[in-house]
């Protein structure tokens, strides 16, 4: 038994709180669950209502719907190519992880734009490209480090560029096992990376690299208890 409440705040998607009951001991696990509408256009492909504040994607600013992917076809594709300790999704969690700590010492505005523009579907995104660019056998998790170094490479020279284009949208690249609607195949290529300045692309670039060089120094620093943020409130 639960209690269920809605709760609606101006900017933000309404947000479904869900608290176990004070007499009930087999659960005391409270969840809060944001409500997005999503309109399902075909298999794995949902039009979804942007966020009030707006995207972080070049999208037109009176965009209020954008598109959804639900990669799990193509992550099923590589699963069947890759070898079977590799390390693509390894070197997704780590590089995350060093986005997240390294962020947790740089001071605003530069702390949200690096957030924003080392997004998680911005990082997925480059390993996705990087992947296609093979041999699917060098990602064996005994290449870790090389793999790692390489994504991280490859992600500042998309930056330094200003270029990381949508993984689906316009890719005539695509493996054949991963099915697309006709429009999205033959649609205009998307530059993730158009909303943001070169100036700003270029520090993103310069503060990687040198996270990267400092990696175990990162970690140990910002993995220190006066640095860990409390878990947020429901």
């Amino acid at each position: 038994r639960c209690r269920i409440s809605l709760s609606a705040c101006p900017g933000r998607p309404p947000t479904l709180h869900i608290l176990p009951c004070s007499d009930y001991v087999c659960c005391h696990i409270s969840m809060a669950v944001r409500l997005i509408p999503a309109i399902p256009l075909g298999d794995a492909l949902y039009l979804t209502a942007l966020p009030p504040e707006g995207p972080h994607t070049p999208l037109a600013p009176e965009a209020l719907w954008g598109l959804n992917f639900r990669d799990q076809r193509l992550l099923s594709w590589l699963k069947e190519q890759v070898p079977a300790s590799s390390c693509h999704l390894k070197c997704l969690q780590i590089l995350k992880g060093l986005r997240d700590l390294r962020g947790q010492g740089l001071e605003e505005p530069f702390c949200s734009q690096w957030g924003r523009v080392l997004s998680s579907y911005v990082l997925k995104t480059a390993l996705f490209s990087l992947l296609l660019q093979g041999p699917l056998e060098a990602w064996d998790e005994r290449f870790l480090v090389e793999r790692l170094e390489d994504l991280v490479l490859y992600l500042r020279d998309c930056l330094r560029k200003q270029v990381l284009m949508h993984f689906f949208l316009g890719n005539t690249s695509l493996p054949e096992a991963v099915v697309l609607p006709r429009f999205l195949k033959e649609a205009t290529p998307v530059n993730l990376l158009a909303a943001f300045d070169g100036p700003t692309l270029d520090l993103v670039a310069f503060q990687l690299i040198n996270t990267w060089i400092q990696a175990p120094h990162v970690i140990r620093m910002y993995s220190s208890p006066r640095y860990l943020r409390p878990a947020p409130t429901p």
